[in-house]
């Protein structure tokens, strides 16, 4: 269906950057786009852990589930989910430099139904703008929780 990569550059280290990101049980209170965020998982956030997003989008209130696929702390996690005849794949990466990390976010979505494949061109075409948007939004979140986290740190 799409595939696209989007960065953001944060003002914090990737040990911040990351503990913020993959902070699910925080999720609701640093990413403004989401409504609530259930993690239905036990023990520490990683490999297996599943969760439960809500948003509203279009008007509409929304609710995925996902799961982590891949935590390498702090480069990188990668989270899975289907919804809607498609499966969803977000990976983000996190790369130091002397001035703090970029967040690289390489997304994946593929059509699983026959229904997606026949709509993939339209919903490519509907769904791609809105996504990044919202990602975008979800970026800005997290680079406004870490860069106050990396002062409070650096204040402490």
């Amino acid at each position: 269906m799409a595939k696209f990569t989007m960065s953001e550059h944060i003002t914090a280290p990737p040990e911040v950057v990351f503990e913020v990101a993959s902070d699910f049980h925080n999720a609701a209170e640093n990413i403004e786009g989401i409504d609530k965020l259930e993690v239905l998982t036990d023990g520490p956030i990683g490999v297996g852990t599943r969760f439960r997003e809500t948003r509203t989008m279009f008007g509409k209130e929304a609710t995925e589930e996902m799961e982590i696929t891949v935590f390498d702390a702090p480069h990188s996690y990668v989270v899975e989910g289907e919804s809607c005849g498609g499966h969803y794949r977000f990976e983000y990466r996190f790369v130091g430099d002397i001035s703090g990390t970029t967040v690289r976010l390489n997304v994946e979505t593929r059509a699983m139904s026959l229904f997606a494949k026949l709509m993939t061109p339209v919903a490519s075409l509907l769904m791609v703008g809105p996504m990044k948007k919202c990602i975008a939004a979800d970026m800005e979140g997290v680079k406004r929780a870490a860069e106050s986290k990396s002062r409070q740190l650096e204040n402490a």
